[in-house]
């Protein structure tokens, strides 16, 4: 075991706040900011859905310290940053609305080399309560690993495997026992965004933490799920879950390279490849030449392709499918990896295919190279 360096999992930004969803769509944010930079404001932001923020609003910090913040949060509720001076040291603290907030700050104002800044926050939300408890877990953990790792130098200067691997069998459980904490705490966070906010961050591959949140959500009404960050955490959670051999194939309409509609079910009777890819991944354009010897070799004998194609423009996608030869129909909504085909079939990576039978169920999946899919064809339509 060399050069082990333990690091806690459960590293968060900045400190959070977590707010229920009201009637009362308002928030007031105020603070005091220990370390002021002169001449430099303290600025609100928002997360938008492609995970960039954008500014909100900006203040100055009086001659006190003081600063306050007070609007309206998007429907639904979102992410916010207080980003302290936009400098390279600069705090940034993590606020999830969702209305009728009002939070208290108070900050150092600037993060240190490999120490953040000291932050206490305070508000009338309960779900400040269950970021608190988390907040707790996180630094109790890297208390213990700031530890391990002084223990961690002695034992490799010595080169003392047994007391190396003891200390990594240590950090582990302690770690496996903090991410059961923070689970437990998941049912009474119901359908507040901190729901999405802790199982996106700590659990994003427990697709039963995952399925558990998506399903809370999906069923309460109330909630709007048409909020980015609702919408966002749905989606991979139906990529997560993905499809089964046997069940019925998810449909799929999309417009053609001629921006016609095409509609999967229109190819029943036939065997048909449902195949994922994109002009720009260098796997699948490699395998092109194989799947296009396939469809040849099978296209009269019941055999067909539907190409789907995850590019984000037009124009490098037509002349991938010149290029590659490839005589298919290829559709796509030019929606890259948010493609509504991609998340129907739970793809989250290409080259991938999905076989169906003439009635339109999965009976086989590949990922990869073409090697599987040249095996099942060669069943299904044997040499007489």
């Amino acid at each position: 075991m060399k050069n082990l360096f333990l690091s806690a999992t459960f590293a968060l930004l900045g400190l959070s706040s977590f707010g229920q969803v009201t009637d009362n769509q308002e928030y007031t944010i105020t603070g005091k900011v220990q370390n002021i930079v002169p001449d430099r404001k303290i600025y609100l932001q928002m997360i938008n859905g492609r995970g960039t923020s954008v500014n909100v609003d900006s203040t100055d910090a009086k001659a006190d310290k003081s600063f306050s913040f007070k609007g309206k949060v998007v429907e639904g509720g979102g992410y916010y940053l207080i980003n302290f001076f936009n400098l390279a040291l600069s705090q940034k603290v993590l606020l999830i609305l969702e209305g009728g907030e009002k939070i208290e700050v108070l900050a150092d104002g600037m993060d240190m080399p490999n120490k953040r800044g000291k932050l206490i926050l305070t508000g009338n939300s309960k779900n400040v309560e269950f970021f608190n408890r988390i907040i707790k877990m996180n630094q109790d953990l890297q208390t213990k690993v700031e530890g391990w790792n002084k223990q961690v130098a002695i034992a490799q200067e010595k080169k003392d495997e047994a007391t190396l691997q003891k200390i990594q069998n240590e950090f582990q459980a302690s770690q496996d026992a903090t991410a059961l904490k923070i689970k437990s705490l998941l049912p009474e966070m119901g359908t507040n965004l901190v729901a999405i906010w802790t199982a996106g961050n700590f659990f994003p591959n427990d697709s039963s933490v995952i399925f558990s949140v998506a399903d809370r959500f999906k069923k309460d009404g109330k909630f709007n799920q048409k909020n980015i960050h609702v919408k966002t955490f749905l989606e991979y959670a139906k990529r997560l879950r993905g499809i089964t051999i046997g069940t019925e194939a998810p449909e799929i309409a999309m417009k053609n390279t001629k921006d016609s509609v095409v509609v999967l079910s229109s190819m029943k009777g036939k065997y048909v490849l449902v195949d994922f890819w994109a002009s720009w991944c260098g796997p699948c354009r490699r395998e092109n030449p194989n799947v296009v010897r396939l469809f040849y070799k099978y296209k009269d004998k019941g055999f067909d392709i539907l190409g789907v194609s995850l590019d984000q423009s037009k124009d490098p996608w037509l002349k991938a499918i010149e290029k590659d030869g490839l005589a298919w129909t290829q559709i796509s909504d030019l929606q890259y990896w948010n493609s509504a085909a991609a998340q129907a079939y739970g793809v989250q990576a290409i080259p991938a295919s999905f076989l169906l039978d003439k009635e339109g169920k999965v009976i086989a999946k590949f990922v990869g190279d073409s090697a599987d899919l040249e095996k099942k064809l060669e069943e299904l339509f044997p040499e007489k």
